[in-house]
């Protein structure tokens, strides 16, 4: 099946343009939403995702309307690889089914690794420099939230699942675990309460 996804930033602004453009593709299947590209919720692609089976080919006017980013790209188009569905963007004349697509799409998945460690090395750097100077701070200390005693007793006794624990101390599960190992209350914990 050939599927089109249509996307403009703002309500104000026009899909006719796109829809033109895609409409040679004898599109069976339309699924158009106006958000931004920032956006991480856009209902309309994660229910193209979903829908789409092997065989199917998706079709969009360029790059930019389906991903937030080259690394967005990449996991949507590793997501369509894995299901068997083929990519075809009409603007960068890119078809993923072709030897020349694939190596496409191998190209940018390789500027963004060597973008991505680019940006590494010059943290790492800028850390080394501060550290050199004497103002590198590292990491903020991680504060014991109001209320921890009593949850880690709770949670200590079986009452509450570690999840109820975060929930009630507004902590994420890294942090929470960190408090934990640091504080060497983890060890303590029946296994039977651990999990949740």
């Amino acid at each position: 099946m050939n599927i089109a996804y249509v996307r403009v930033s703002s309500i104000d602004q026009n899909e006719a343009r796109q829809i033109e453009a895609l409409e040679k593709y004898g599109i069976e299947r339309w699924y158009t939403e106006k958000i931004s590209g920032k956006d991480a919720n856009r209902p309309k692609l994660q229910e193209m995702l979903e829908y789409v089976r092997e065989g199917d080919t998706i079709h969009i006017h360029d790059l930019s309307r389906l991903a937030r980013s080259t690394a967005d790209l990449l996991v949507i188009v590793d997501l369509l690889a894995k299901k068997g569905v083929h990519l075809v963007s009409n603007k960068e004349n890119i078809d993923s089914s072709t030897p020349t697509g694939k190596l496409m799409l191998t190209m940018i998945g390789a500027i963004n690794e060597f973008e991505r460690t680019n940006i590494l090395e010059r943290t790492r750097e800028g850390i080394a420099i501060a550290k050199r100077e004497g103002v590198y701070k590292g990491r903020k200390p991680i504060e014991i939230p109001n209320g921890w005693d009593d949850a880690i007793k709770s949670w200590q006794s079986g009452k509450i699942t570690a999840r109820e624990t975060m929930n009630r101390l507004g902590l994420k599960p890294n942090t929470f675990y960190r408090l934990c190992s640091k504080n060497g209350i983890c060890k303590k914990i029946p296994k039977k309460n651990s999990k949740g």
